[in-house]
């Protein structure tokens, strides 16, 4: 058996509009289609066979052993239910049919170190200290600021959009997602914001300029605070917009009238989710409102992320997700008034859509900046994760709650003033 038939065969591609091509000169699967996989080196077998589940596939093409010619969703697209079902049986199929090939029985019977970039796993016992999650930060947004920004646009929001129209341009619709936050926190002049995990400092600027609140962003990235302060210099509003680098419990001021949590709550780990919720209530004064903006699992029933898997390994250390009913719980529970709750799981993929093509058009300029083995974490993170909210295995859900004063009147109007 080919070696491109071997592949084809693994990933049940039979009938489904993918080419499988090999160094030895062979092919499989269908010639007249836009996407092609090729097998560029016979250690692609020992990745496959070695590594558990999608794994040894996503190692084979970090390291460039596997090569995707054409749109990378589109190929997840076609072949996520085949490679979902990637089994031990299925890789020694392959191990069966490489047998006698002396070359590919040698690439399968070695043991490949994973690529450089991949994260060690680590005792998860001491996951989330301070310590240790600044470095899983430092890890995933300390890469490049020039990286990001191809990748991001001028915005350099790295969060969900949020779409007026389907035609609506990701500028647009990262401005859109800073007002809907803004205007869901009922942000005045003169009124004082804690943004939490700030990235870039968008909602800080955002509400400085737009709203004339005096703001604080705090980021546990180095690169990201040093590159907002000297955008909110150079855009004018140092008087009312600060980024701190520094751990987000660490911030002392207290008597803020609104929170925003947008992006950071993956990174909390489960266990801590009730004193995060219980320390952002402490910072606001009563009346004050939080708006909580996080990628969720879609039920409450799931385990957390895989800390095994492809995202932990290679983007979020040390990531979880949660359900959307324990976030909702966990925040009543610490002394929110729950007021709104909304999904923007769709918004989530047309987001990734667009920074998916920004990568690709700054494609060769990504390479040099970070290395290919970055350069395809990316395009394979940001794809796969795209075909998540396409698929409904993840969501977007923002929480807005209300620290209630003594009269227990929440400030809120009588029916949402605000849209998509």
């Amino acid at each position: 058996m080919t070696l491109a038939k071997v592949f084809e065969k693994v990933t049940n591609g039979g009938g489904v509009p993918v080419e499988f091509a090999a160094y030895d000169g062979s092919r499989a699967g269908g010639s007249d289609t836009d996407v092609r996989v090729e097998i560029r080196s016979p250690y692609a077998v020992s990745y496959l066979v070695r590594s558990p589940g999608l794994l040894g596939l996503a190692r084979a093409y970090v390291t460039g052993h596997i090569e995707v010619h054409g749109d990378m969703y589109t190929t997840l697209s076609r072949l996520s239910h085949a490679l979902s079902e990637i089994s031990v049986a299925d890789r020694l199929k392959v191990l069966a049919s490489v047998i006698d090939d002396p070359l590919l029985r040698a690439a399968a019977a070695t043991r490949l170190d994973p690529p450089s970039v991949e994260v060690r796993k680590t005792g998860r016992l001491r996951r989330h200290t301070k310590k240790r999650d600044a470095q899983a930060i430092s890890h995933h947004y300390d890469v490049s600021n020039t990286f990001y920004e191809w990748v991001l646009g001028p915005s350099m929001a790295y969060t969900c959009a949020v779409y007026p129209t389907k035609d609506s341009t990701l500028e647009e619709a990262q401005f859109a997602k800073f007002d809907l936050v803004a205007r869901k926190l009922g942000l005045r002049p003169g009124m004082r914001l804690l943004d939490v995990g700030c990235g870039w400092g968008g909602m800080a600027m955002h509400a400085a300029r737009e709203y004339g609140v005096k703001v604080l962003g705090v980021t546990l990235s180095k690169q990201q605070a040093e590159w907002a302060q000297k955008s909110i210099a150079e855009n004018g509003l140092s008087s009312l917009a600060e980024v701190r680098h520094m751990d987000y419990r660490d911030v002392p001021e207290a008597g803020f009238d609104a929170v925003s949590s947008i992006g950071l709550t993956e990174h909390i780990g489960q266990a801590n989710v009730p004193g995060y919720f219980r320390f952002l209530h402490r910072k606001l004064k009563p009346g004050g409102r939080m708006l909580n903006h996080c990628i969720t699992r879609p039920d409450n029933t799931r385990s957390s992320m895989n800390p095994d898997g492809f995202i932990n390994r290679y983007v979020f250390p040390d990531g979880e997700l949660e359900g959307p009913g324990f976030l909702l719980t966990q925040m009543n529970d610490q002394g929110f008034e729950i007021r709104h709750e909304e999904n923007l799981r769709e918004h989530y993929a047309m987001t990734l859509r667009d920074w998916c093509r920004n990568l690709d058009d700054h494609w060769d300029e990504a390479v040099a900046e970070v290395g290919s083995e970055i350069a395809r974490v990316w395009r394979l993170y940001m794809a796969g994760c795209r075909l998540g909210f396409d698929q409904n295995m993840v969501q977007l859900h923002q929480i807005l709650g209300v620290k209630l004063p003594a009269s227990q009147e929440s400030g809120m109007p009588l029916r949402a003033s605000w849209g998509i």
